[in-house]
């Protein structure tokens, strides 16, 4: 449940509002290291709710008390990886970067940054403050932190049950940002026709990050694209070349509604060979052109990458040292982690979305070889309920070449049912609702030497990674 900030507590003694945020602060760290100390978790959520619930202002207080540049980082997909790639270029340039590191990115989440990096009194001694944030969260968060900068990645069909329709999740983004004052800078992802659009009316500047080359891509987009028609007459979009589901290079026939003109655009890529190793770009950037290596796979790498050159230009980092960041970034946990388990390995993929799922079945199918699968799903609060969007993955691209396939958390039933729709037999089906003797059931199937590839939603990801945590084969995840 979010916390009510309506009241600021004006008429509270200045003295009792400190000494109430002191004693949230204390005591939300002390939740976290307790934690911590009993393996219950990284502090990445709980010091924040204990903090809110003893003084809901907490987060407003010490960031409104702090003079580091605010960066908000939110959408479907990319923000964990945008949001690492950016502090890194923050850190290569010489600036102390605070920020909720490991995804928990609701208003929890996100207070627990103001918790754990501050001291007692509520003083942070960072020049910039990163936050990445759940987008049905974003709106309650903004008002209490007044970022300098919004990035919006990407708005996919994600979780209806959870945020409601696409156009719904658009209509409270885009009156989110036009409640920002003109000091703040808008970034947002030109080849996504609906994010494109956002913010029209806003008083803060605007930039455009994206693509623009034709040196990848597909002529038409996927079928599980969100959104194919004009949204301001509803004509089918005409695309010159498509890159992501429904991003691209677009145009309305009718109205001729189309992507405008990139701040940061990417030239030139070529992707990396195979599934694994790094993809090169070249960047068109108001600061001049730069030619960059990624070392990390997939057209949604290449967006990142230029989503946080982006967010470092707008607040003002300088871009000279973006080469030498970038050159340090590993994937985020669950971000088609790779993990050694013995002489096998395997690969850990977070997947809550068509188009998140579909991206990271291209990538292995590139890989060589007969597939081993576990794929585990669970209608958790954060998971959701809907998984309807599961007949809009290409599991029939895959079908052909799977050996075998664990079905695993509490929607194995239905994930089964989806394999087998996508002629994968039955008899290379496995249902095991556990989720520890589904990896050991699935593992056990490969063979030495060879690779299991995990697609699981939030839930079942953490689940899966704490028993590889326990068996050593990865750290906790607050440590990555």
């Amino acid at each position: 449940m979010q916390t009510d900030n309506s009241n600021n507590d004006s008429t509270t003694p200045s003295g009792l509002r400190k000494a109430r945020l002191a004693f949230a602060i204390s005591a939300g760290k002390l939740a976290g290291a307790s934690g911590r100390l009993f393996h219950i978790g990284g502090g990445t959520s709980l010091p924040g709710m204990i903090a809110r619930r003893i003084d809901p202002n907490v987060l407003k207080s010490v960031v409104g008390g702090s003079k580091a540049k605010k960066i908000v980082i939110t959408g479907s997909n990319g923000k964990t990886t945008t949001a690492r790639m950016t502090a890194a270029i923050a850190d290569a340039a010489g600036h102390r970067v605070s920020q909720n590191r490991t995804g928990s990115n609701l208003l929890q989440g996100v207070t627990s940054v103001a918790v754990n990096f501050s001291d007692l009194f509520g003083r942070l001694e960072s020049d910039v403050l990163l936050f990445e944030i759940d987008e049905a969260t974003i709106p309650l968060a903004v008002p209490e932190i007044q970022p300098d900068v919004v990035v919006i990645t990407n708005i996919f069909r994600d979780q209806l049950d959870r945020y409601g329709e696409l156009y719904a999740v658009a209509r409270a983004l885009n009156e989110m940002l036009e409640s920002l004052p003109e000091t703040a800078t808008i970034l947002l992802n030109g080849n996504d026709p609906q994010v494109a659009n956002f913010g029209i009316n806003a008083k803060a500047k605007r930039l455009f990050f994206g693509l623009e080359t034709k040196d990848i891509g597909t002529p038409v987009p996927e079928q599980s694209a969100d959104i194919i028609r004009c949204i301001h007459c509803d004509s089918d979009f005409n695309y010159e070349v498509a890159y992501l589901s429904h991003l691209g290079l677009y145009r309305c026939p009718e109205c001729g509604y189309t992507l405008p003109n990139l701040d940061i655009a990417v030239t030139s890529a070529a992707l990396a060979e195979n599934g694994e190793g790094a993809s090169h770009i070249k960047l068109r950037t108001p600061k001049g052109e730069m030619k960059l290596e990624i070392p990390l796979p997939g057209v949604h790498n290449i967006y990142n990458a230029a989503a946080a050159i982006g967010a470092a230009m707008a607040a003002g980092f300088p871009l000279d040292t973006v080469q030498t960041a970038m050159t340090n970034i590993r994937t985020a946990f669950g971000r088609m982690e790779k993990i050694q388990a013995g002489d096998k390995t395997i690969y850990l993929s977070f997947v809550k979305n068509p188009t998140s799922f579909n991206l990271m079945l291209r990538l292995i199918t590139q890989h060589p070889g007969k597939k081993h699968l576990l794929l585990a799903m669970s209608h958790t609060v954060v998971d959701g309920q809907d998984f309807g969007w599961l007949w809009d993955v290409d599991l029939e691209d895959i079908a052909p070449n799977i050996l075998d396939a664990v079905c695993s958390g509490n929607k194995t039933e239905e994930l089964a049912m989806r394999l087998k729709y996508a002629e994968v037999p039955t008899d290379k089906i496995s249902l095991i609702e556990d989720r520890e003797a589904a990896l050991d059931a699935a593992i056990k199937q490969v063979e030495p030497g060879g690779t299991l590839y995990i697609m699981s939603g939030y839930t079942p990801t953490q689940e899966l990674r704490r028993v590889m945590q326990k068996r050593g084969w990865v750290k906790h995840f607050w440590e990555e």
